[in-house]
């Protein structure tokens, strides 16, 4: 349980004016019943990850926070994807395809997408910042806090993290609501990496930050991420 100077740190990063949920990957191909990657929807599903994502957002969506679902997806065709490292032409033979509009590319349950939430589709990379709209949407939205969630913690949590940083916001991930493979790789990620370069805590400490109000300084507004 964080210490109640950590936690009141917490709540002025998780300012909703300037914060900004962002789930990754979180749709039914990937971490759904029929998902490409099992083995990863299971470590979601069994984790507590999905369903600590699901409160995250029914708490954005209730305390005025930004909720942006990042979704990897792919054409028919596959044009325009990479074809560039093993990965992307391993997923090229999964049973399960990511085709834009199919049904493997909507968000999955039990996560709840509200009218007012954002969809970013990416049909190249690993990151879903760079070369996507995540990064200029954010900066429209006065973003200061990214709140990173989703799968997986092996590829694209750590990308997403490094982006933010880079892009000079300030990452904060719950570590209870990531996922990967194997389960222990995960928590392994977070202590030896993530914990460097982001704020680390839990599903709670940031549901707990959203009830309270932040407090705000006599300046001005928040400065844009360099």
């Amino acid at each position: 349980m964080p210490s109640r100077s950590s936690q009141e740190r917490l709540t002025e990063l998780l300012d909703p004016a300037t914060t900004v949920l962002l789930t990754v990957e979180c749709q039914q191909g990937v971490v759904g019943p029929d998902s490409a990657l099992p083995e990863l929807a299971a470590a979601a599903r069994s984790s507590g990850a999905l369903d600590n994502i699901a409160r995250l957002v029914a708490a954005a969506h209730g305390s005025g926070v930004q909720v942006m679902h990042a979704v990897a997806e792919s054409r028919p065709d596959g044009r325009g994807g990479n074809r560039n490292a093993r990965l992307f032409r391993a997923a090229a033979r999964l049973p399960v395809q990511q085709h834009t509009g199919s049904t493997a590319v909507r968000v999955a349950a039990p996560i709840e997408v509200a009218d007012e939430d954002l969809v970013v589709r990416r049909l190249h990379g690993l990151s879903p910042l760079a070369g996507t709209d995540v990064d200029p949407l954010l900066r429209n939205l006065g973003c200061r806090t990214l709140v990173v969630t989703g799968v997986s913690a092996n590829i694209a949590i750590p990308n997403a993290v490094f982006d933010a940083v880079n892009l000079g916001y300030t990452a904060v991930v719950p570590a209870d609501a990531i996922a990967g493979v194997p389960a222990e790789y995960t928590p392994a990620m977070v202590r030896n990496t993530l914990a460097l370069v982001a704020t680390v805590t839990t599903t709670d400490a940031v549901l707990g930050g959203w009830k309270r109000p932040a407090r705000r300084g006599t300046g001005g507004g928040a400065a844009m991420p360099a």
